[in-house]
């Protein structure tokens, strides 16, 4: 059945002939639109992965190549996708290596969800990332990572917090982490602490980026979190729950136990307030919300978050009743 998911097999015929997407690799089609113009491949390769396509099925197969070779440290310019330089512009050093962190996590992430965790190269960038984090979390950094420029508080050059797409890729590696518990028990004392106030915005070379796919702490400390961005919060409370960590922390249990309360009899998920369809502006959650096109009336609109509910459920460990 999720070869004949039309939106799906949308994305599949719009590959390109080296197996990747409009040549990028972390662009999303713009929020204004409802075509799928300008995907970029990893995100391509994430929402086949959550509609169900096999790691063999011949879309997913052919993009293997391009990502598996985004984990080795190549500087090729041309391994920078969308990130390239204007013609007749480089980049500075440390730009270029921070694009290319960016893109290594991103692409094992997405190889971690295919399947791949046993792989010699997705274990290699899953142990190289989780040393840099640790090493970040073991420093005086950790507990100040900011430093003022003018009259803005940055983040050190130095500074190396997990990123979204590190923690996703942990998230697929079970055995991985079993094999790291020390540092994987270093990084929940981490994720658990109270989001800083400051833009998350890092010192790189002599420029200074925004980072927002660095987790800075807490990316859902209270209710209000989840009503600003409920997608954003269903994909921190999945993530947390495959890398094992939403039973353990009770604020992230009571937000998800929020969710469970707010579908009705029917099992079917309404939002605690107004009739919207659930909208983010972030870019990591594109992939996997929605999976379904949807009217703006119907029960239909509320499917998405109510299999996500259930999804949590599941890795969390609890029963799910079908109704």
């Amino acid at each position: 059945m999720p070869y004949y998911h039309r939106p799906s097999v949308e994305i599949a015929v719009r590959q390109s002939y080296d197996g990747t997407w409009n040549n990028s690799m972390l662009a999303v089609p713009s929020r204004s639109s409802s075509s799928l113009d300008g995907i970029g491949s990893i995100n391509a390769v994430r929402r086949l992965l959550e509609s169900g396509w096999d790691k063999d099925s011949p879309a997913v197969a052919q993009a293997r190549r391009s990502l598996f070779r985004l984990l080795a440290e190549d500087e090729e310019p041309a391994q920078l996708y969308e990130f390239q330089p204007k013609p007749g512009k480089t980049h500075e050093p440390e730009v270029a290596s921070h694009l290319r962190q960016l893109l290594r996590e991103a692409a094992g992430a997405t190889l971690a969800q295919a399947g791949f965790e046993s792989d010699p190269r997705v274990r290699g960038v899953a142990r190289r990332t989780l040393e840099r984090i640790i090493d970040f979390l073991a420093s005086p950094l950790a507990q100040k990572p900011w430093i003022r420029v003018g009259n803005q508080q940055v983040l050190a050059a130095e500074a190396s917090p997990p990123s979204l797409y590190a923690l996703q890729m942990l998230a697929y590696m079970p055995l991985f982490r079993n094999e790291h518990y020390t540092a994987m028990e270093a990084l929940y004392e981490y994720l658990a602490r109270p989001l800083p106030r400051q833009e998350a915005i890092q010192v790189v070379g002599k420029k200074m980026l925004p980072v927002p796919l660095l987790v800075l702490g807490d990316l859902l400390p209270h209710r209000n979190a989840v009503d600003a961005d409920i997608p954003m919060a269903l994909a921190w409370l999945e993530t947390m729950a495959r890398l094992n960590f939403l039973r353990r922390n009770e604020t992230w249990s009571k937000m998800y136990e929020r969710f469970v309360d707010d579908c009705g009899r029917d099992g079917v998920w309404h939002p605690h307030k107004g009739t919207a369809t659930p909208k983010t502006p972030n870019p990591f959650v594109w992939p996997f919300f929605p999976l379904e096109p949807h009217s703006t009336a119907g029960d239909e609109r509320w499917t998405d978050v109510t299999f996500r509910i259930g999804l949590i459920a599941r890795l969390s460990g609890r029963t799910v009743e079908i109704r």
